[in-house]
């Protein structure tokens, strides 16, 4: 007897219960009040899609028309339209913005974090051997000398050592000088 797994792979257009709340302005906890039913769910996260959305609505709305014409929202077909063309726009955005990553036009903060990161950690190390480097080049170089070299590369090395930690303020600084030549 063989057992076959099967994965679910999250696809184009599903959002979790988070994103899909926030995509239609709601709490969470509203939109467990509807009771949608899943489209699929990826270990404990649940994935929605609109037309799962736009079937309860509808669903809920035709009990409401059942229950009496006074409490049917008159409304609803074209606030239904306007979340459609919302969540569309939202899904073109996300889309766009996935081309340009992989156009290379456009680059994550987490990664530049990661890479930046990265990058001031091996500065940091390759500047701690400078001044043992020079000491085996030239042994002939004054202690004093030496010291000086080893306590402004201990300044550098600090400085790139800290790059990590301040590339969200960077991040805010950089924006904030975009914002002010666009005004």
């Amino acid at each position: 007897m063989s057992s076959k797994i099967t994965t679910i792979t999250r696809q184009p257009g599903w959002l979790n219960k988070k994103n899909m709340a926030d995509s239609l302005g709601i709490s969470v906890q509203a939109f467990d009040k509807w009771d949608v039913t899943a489209i699929a769910k990826i270990g404990r996260e649940s994935f929605y899609d609109v037309r799962s959305v736009m079937d309860n609505r509808l669903q809920h709305q035709t009990g409401k028309q059942q229950l009496g014409a006074e409490q049917v929202d008159p409304l609803i077909s074209y606030k239904i339209d306007v979340e459609r063309l919302r969540l569309t726009k939202e899904q073109a955005d996300a889309q766009a913005r996935k081309n340009k990553i992989g156009d290379k036009e456009l680059v994550p903060v987490g990664f530049m974090i990661f890479a930046l990161a990265s990058l001031s950690a091996q500065l940091a190390s390759t500047l701690n051997t400078v001044h043992k480097n020079v000491k085996r080049k030239h042994p002939d170089i004054g202690v004093r000398h030496l010291e000086a070299v080893e306590s402004e590369i201990a300044v550098t090395r600090n400085t790139a050592a800290g790059l990590a930690d301040r590339i969200p303020e960077l991040l805010d600084e950089y924006i904030a000088s975009l914002d002010h030549e666009s005004g």
